[in-house]
């Protein structure tokens, strides 16, 4: 009776348990290092790059997403996932921000268009999310309103968050004022730029859906 009973337990918690195929969301301000991060992953376990970097915000203004991503940790441990970077997040997308940046008052128009239909994508997408990253700019104060809201949406929708202290090799990057921030989650510092300390990021994403 006992060895039945174990066998249904296990029978239904491999049916009804945690998914085989998980979708993992980058999400976070613009210039956070998203898709710095989202290369850093493709590079290191598919050998390809998936999205366009510039220090020029909202420069990812669709959804992108590389399929069937598997990655190892030293145990052998292996999970699979879809990575899915997102448009950068902002309470207020203004056209006069990218004439700053040297753009001409047409495109800059079109770019924030086309920001803000990324915006409201990037949280249509979080109800299809199994995990999700948030990426921060480590030397940027983590109580922005936009913060908030992310991890706000996030925690409405019980989906388990890893807060990715990003850009550590610089300076000004506060570990610390991150981790206070966001007491209730994980926090792992790493420079995706430099590579440095993403196996550690690795290792909490295996403790966050493994």
């Amino acid at each position: 009776m006992g060895f039945l009973t174990n066998f249904f337990n296990k029978f239904f918690k491999n049916l009804f348990g945690k998914k085989s195929h998980l979708k993992l969301g980058l999400y976070g301000p613009p210039n956070g290092g998203k898709s710095t991060l989202a290369n850093r992953i493709c590079k290191d376990w598919l050998g390809e790059e998936l999205s366009t970097v510039s220090n020029i915000p909202h420069e990812t203004r669709e959804i992108q997403v590389k399929e069937q991503v598997n990655i190892k940790n030293k145990k052998g441990k292996e999970i699979s996932f879809s990575l899915v970077d997102t448009p950068g997040i902002a309470t207020k997308i203004d056209y006069e921000d990218f004439i700053k940046k040297g753009m001409k008052a047409k495109t800059a128009k079109k770019r924030a268009k086309e920001a803000t239909k990324g915006v409201i994508e990037s949280i249509r997408w979080l109800d299809d999310m199994d995990a999700v990253s948030v990426v921060l700019d480590a030397t940027q104060d983590p109580y922005s309103q936009v913060n908030i809201t992310i991890v706000g949406n996030l925690a409405a929708r019980n989906i388990p968050v890893l807060i990715v202290a990003n850009k550590m090799d610089l300076k000004k990057a506060k570990m610390d004022k991150v981790k206070a921030a966001f007491p209730q989650y994980k926090v792992v510092g790493v420079s995706a730029k430099y590579d440095k300390n993403i196996n550690d990021f690795y290792e909490h994403l295996f403790k966050l859906v493994g």
